[in-house]
Formats: structure tokens, C-alpha cells, sequence
């Protein structure tokens, strides 16, 4: 039965491990990589970049646009005038009546007689020529029909092509502005980069450090329980006093406290981890330093200046540097203003009505070539204004830089005084190592024969407990001294 027990309980230990995801610095950083929310915004920006630069050269090529629309107007043109519109649609009838009136006048003149005589011929002319009369109106109104425009519906349409030919140098300052903007998006994406693999280090050594102040904290433990065990013994054999006894105790339960506290910032550590690697927060994760006996080594220290590869490689800078001629070429595109612009035009252009033979309800039209200049004669200083606005911008850019400069000179000597200043720490921390353990080892061999007191013991301990900590700690800050140095150089890199 023990052995079927002590089975299940082998087979339930192996489930939980084979459960637990093993994960190393570097997996950890690929998945931060991959899952940070600010890496994918500046993915994102990139591609936006990417497309603004394309955009920008098209504004070399000429572009082709089609236009159309249509008007209703109430009235429409008119070519001839009521007076003439009237007098043509009359055209025969005032002819006859003018006629008329001058035979009228003419015979007048003549003898009574011969009035008389000619009055039937006169009759039957004028009946004859009233035809004639009619036709001359159907002629003249014809006439007025033929000058008719009929322009209340007016339909308008075309195909036009515009070539840039000098835009007073915007489109080549747009074109470096866009090429700067791209490189700003990249800067800034690497800068997100190193940030994300920064705070991945810093919480992946966090987790290591607890785990190993965690098994740490375990073993204290263990050693002022047999202390406490020790003592209890004493106690009933009347070797040591109830007070040494309570005193061993309020150490154990100090331990155990410890313990708790430490456990508590290791699973919130945890939590953290697997939140910037995109996991689940109560995902169980083990690191692979946790159990390393040794978590670093001496760091190789600096040599020689390492702010030139800053200014090489920090991307700050880069945004800086991107910012200062983003601001030049603005002030170029503004300065365009003020400066003449020659497009050439050409297309297509029809209407209906058409005019291109007399008007007619045809849809007609003409292919057009032309030059358009346009020259900025008084603006009241709008385009000065801009751009000493925008000198002033750049201005402010440039100083914003220089003082970014000193700043990062002064990280990175700090960052290279830290890596030296954390190897000093570790070789002190490995030296009291070995001084506390032979301090206990001696104190646990003079309290077993008798000649040293608990007490001794447990400050031995508490020695030894210091010495250990400080190990991890020095250990730990070997490694993230090496982080900030890589960040503050720029090559933290994946």
C-alpha cells in the first residue's frame, strides 16, 4: 500500500513538472517581443511611414483627374434681342407692309384716272404676293430658331492632366521630409525595442533573485529549526534555560515570516513576467537560472570610451537627429510660398450644348495644352511668420538634442562605473561567503560540545544569512548592470 502511494504521488510530481513551462532569457524575450501591445503601434507606424513616403513620390508624376457636372439654369443665353427676335419672325409681313405704303406713296402722285385703272392690277398683286409674305416669316423665324442656345441644361465634362514643373522646391523638401519620417518611425520602433527587452532583463533577474532568496530563506529556515529542535532538547535534559528556548523560537517564526514575504514577491514577480511575455498571469513558468548554482560571473569590464558608440547607436539620438531635419525641411516647404509655381496642363474638355458649330444639343468638345504660373505677390508676411515659427522649432529641436548628449555621456560613464562597481560587490559577497560558512560550521561545532550558546549560533546564522543574500544580490546586479550599460550604449540586441 506505501508503495502504491508513494507511486501516485511520484506520477503526480511528474505531471506538475512536464506542466510547467521552462522558459530562458532569450525565449522570454522573443515572446515580449511578439506580444507587447507598443511594439505592434510601432509596427503599425512604419507601415504608415512606409506609405507616406510612397505617396510623397507621386507627387512627381502627373496626375489625371476627370470632371464633370451639370447645370439647370431658368433662363438661357439668348443671342439676338426681343426687338430682332420679333422683327425677324415678321420678316415677310413688315416687308409687305413696307411695300404697301411705298406703291401707296407712288400712285398717290398719279392722275385720278389712272388710279382707277391701276387699282385691280394693285389688288391682284398684293394678293399675289401675300405667299410671299408668309414665307418671308417662316424664313425669319427659322432665323431666331438657328440662334436659339438652349442653354437651361448644360451638361460639362472632361479629362485633365496636371505636371508639376517647379513648386518652388516643395515637393523635393515633401520627398525628404517623408524619407526622415520613415526613418524617425524605425528609430522610434527600435527605441520601443530595447525598452521592452530592458523591462523583460530586469523582470526575468527579478524572478532568479527571488527564487534563489526564496530557496535561501528555506534553508535559514531549516537551520533555526534544528537549532530550535537542538535547544528544546537541551531544555528537557535542563542544559539550556526556557529564555534560550523562546529566543530560538521568535528566530524561527522570523524565518518563517521571511519565507512568506519572499514566496508573496515571488509570485507577484511571476505574474509580471508572464504579463510581459504575453502569457497567462497564473500561467506556471520555471526560469532556467533558478536552480543555477551560479547565476553570474565577473562582467567584463568596459574598455575605453563607449559614448561614441552611443551617439552610433542610441536611437534616442537618432529622433533627435531625425526631429532637427524633420524642421529643415519644413521650413523649405514653407519657404515655398513665396516662390513662383509652373504647372503644365493639358486634356480634354466638352459640353452639352456645344458651341463648336453654332449651338447644338451635341455632346462636343477640344483637347487643350497650357502653362499655368502662379507668382505670390503680398501675403501681409504669412509665409515669413511660418517660417521663422518653424526656425525657432527646429531651433528648440537642436538644443534638445545637445542636452540629450550630455545626458546619455553621463549614463553611460555611470553605467560603466555600476558594471565595475558590481563585480568589486560580487568578489566581496564570494570572500564573506566563505568566512560565514566556516563561522557557522565552527559555531555549530562549539554549540554541539557545549562551549558556545545558542546565541552565538544564531548570530552565526544570521551572518551567514547576510553573506548569502548579498551573493544573490551582487549576482543579480552583475547581470543588470551588464543590461544598463548594453541599454545605455544602444546595443541591447536580440
Amino acid at each position: 500500500m506505501n508503495r502504491l502511494v508513494g507511486l501516485l504521488l511520484l506520477a503526480g510530481m511528474m505531471q506538475t513538472a512536464s506542466a510547467q513551462r521552462v522558459l530562458n532569457l532569450d525565449s522570454c524575450r522573443a515572446m515580449a517581443l511578439r506580444n507587447n501591445k507598443q511594439m505592434s503601434v510601432s509596427r503599425v507606424k512604419q507601415d504608415v511611414a512606409k506609405n507616406l513616403r510612397k505617396a510623397a513620390r507621386t507627387k512627381y508624376l502627373p496626375h489625371i483627374s476627370a470632371v464633370g457636372g451639370y447645370v439647370y439654369t431658368n433662363r438661357e443665353v439668348s443671342i439676338l434681342t426681343d426687338e430682332q427676335k420679333e422683327g425677324l419672325s415678321s420678316l415677310g409681313t413688315n416687308v409687305g407692309n413696307n411695300l404697301k405704303g411705298a406703291v401707296n406713296k407712288y400712285t398717290s402722285t398719279l392722275p385720278a384716272a389712272l388710279q382707277t385703272a391701276l387699282a385691280p392690277t394693285l389688288a391682284q398683286i398684293g394678293q399675289d404676293l401675300a405667299p410671299l409674305g408668309t414665307a418671308l416669316n417662316g424664313v425669319g423665324q427659322d432665323v431666331v430658331d438657328a440662334f436659339r442656345t438652349d442653354t437651361r441644361h448644360t451638361l460639362v465634362g472632361g479629362v485633365m492632366v496636371m505636371q508639376p514643373v517647379f513648386m518652388g522646391g516643395a515637393i523635393v523638401a515633401m520627398n525628404k521630409l517623408a524619407d526622415v519620417n520613415e526613418q524617425f518611425a524605425e528609430n522610434s520602433a527600435e527605441a520601443k525595442r530595447q525598452n521592452t527587452l530592458y523591462n523583460i532583463d530586469q523582470s526575468y533577474w527579478q524572478v532568479v533573485s527571488l527564487r534563489h532568496k526564496q530557496k535561501l530563506a528555506q534553508s535559514y529556515l531549516d537551520l533555526v529549526k534544528k537549532l530550535d529542535d537542538d535547544v528544546q532538547k537541551m531544555i528537557q535534559e535542563g542544559v539550556a534555560t526556557r529564555s534560550d528556548g523562546l529566543s530560538v523560537s521568535v528566530r524561527v517564526n522570523e524565518a518563517e515570516m521571511m519565507l512568506m514575504q519572499v514566496e508573496d514577491g515571488l509570485t507577484l514577480s511571476r505574474m509580471l513576467l508572464c504579463q510581459l511575455c504575453g502569457l497567462p498571469v497564473k500561467e506556471p513558468v520555471v526560469l532556467a537560472d533558478e536552480e543555477a548554482e551560479n547565476i553570474a560571473e565577473m562582467a567584463v569590464e568596459p574598455v575605453g570610451s563607449g559614448f561614441s558608440t552611443a551617439v552610433e547607436h542610441r536611437p534616442e539620438l537618432k529622433m533627435l537627429q531625425n526631429a532637427v531635419d524633420m524642421g529643415k525641411q519644413t521650413t523649405n516647404i514653407l519657404k515655398a510660398g513665396n516662390l513662383p509655381q509652373v504647372m503644365l496642363m493639358g486634356g480634354w474638355m466638352g459640353s452639352n450644348p456645344s458651341v463648336y458649330n453654332s449651338f447644338q444639343r451635341k455632346f462636343k468638345g477640344a483637347w487643350n495644352v497650357g502653362v499655368m504660373v502662379r507668382v505670390p505677390l503680398w501675403n501681409w508676411g504669412d509665409v515669413m511668420y511660418k517660417v521663422r515659427a518653424s526656425k525657432g522649432a527646429t531651433t528648440i529641436a537642436a538644443l534638445e538634442m545637445e542636452d540629450a548628449r550630455e545626458k546619455i555621456e553621463l549614463q553611460v560613464s555611470q553605467s560603466e562605473f555600476r558594471v565595475s562597481e558590481s563585480n568589486k560587490k560580487l568578489q566581496q559577497a564570494l570572500a564573506n561567503i566563505e568566512r560565514a560558512d566556516e563561522n557557522l560550521r565552527t559555531a555549530n561545532l562549539g554549540f554541539k560540545e557545549g562551549v558556545i550558546s545558542s546565541t552565538t549560533v544564531m548570530e552565526a546564522q544570521t551572518a551567514w544569512l547576510q553573506a548569502q543574500s548579498q551573493k544573490i544580490d551582487a549576482e543579480i546586479d552583475v547581470k543588470l548592470s551588464q543590461v544598463n550599460l548594453q541599454k545605455a550604449l544602444g546595443t541591447l540586441k536580440y
